[in-house]
This record gives structure tokens, sequence and C-alpha cells, in this order.
């Protein structure tokens, strides 16, 4: 098993133990979080239904200069400001297994920031 292979499982079963105290209902929805080497994304999912009520992105076009940390910033006010209007004040942070440092602490701050309370 090569490092990255063993890194990316490590990450899985992290993930898999956060899925299983974390769930998303209709009054509070779950933000997850997914970062690559290149991009980072952010999605509101109420899992009682199984649909995304909001998501931003980096590769959106509005988003795509700077620096990663302040792109992820950018994409938590974003993602808050696009639930305030599907009226969503309360969510549940979902880290999806990553360390909550650098891209996914400046997302999360983002989004408190503007308004979103988790």
């Amino acid at each position: 098993m090569s490092l990255r292979e063993k890194i990316k499982a490590q990450r899985e079963r992290r993930k898999r133990s956060i899925r299983i105290k974390i769930e998303g209902s209709s009054e509070r929805p779950r933000l997850t979080v997914h970062k690559s080497l290149k991009y980072v994304s952010a999605q509101i999912i109420d899992d009682s239904k199984g649909i995304t009520l909001a998501s931003a992105s980096s590769q959106e076009k509005d988003l795509k200069s700077g620096k990663n940390v302040d792109i992820a910033k950018e994409i938590g006010k974003v993602l808050a400001t696009r639930a305030k209007e599907k009226n969503i004040s309360e969510v549940v942070f979902d880290r999806n297994g990553y360390i909550y440092h650098g891209k996914i602490k400046s997302l999360a701050d983002g989004a408190r920031e503007a308004g979103l309370k988790f």
C-alpha cells in the first residue's frame, strides 16, 4: 500500500466515524466540505429528503483568483448567503474526514462571518 493510499484510507475511516454521529435534517441540514489539491467545494444537504439545498465551489467563475485559504473563506460566505436566501440559519458542520485547519477552517470561518450558525 502506497503512502497516498494509506492517507486516503485513514481519511475514509475518519469520515465514516464522523458520519455515524452527524445527520442533517430539515431544521438543521448538513454542511459538507470537499477539497482536492486544486479546488474546494461545499454543499448544504438535507439527509432526510436526500437533496442538496445550496452549494458553492471554487470552480465558479467569480471565485477562481487568490490563495486557496482566501478562496475557501469566500466560498463559505457565498454558501451562507445562498443558505440565507432559502431561510437556512443553522447547520451541522461535516468536515468530511479532513483535519480542521487551513482550507476547512477558513471555509467554516467565512460561513460563520456571513451569519450561518453551527
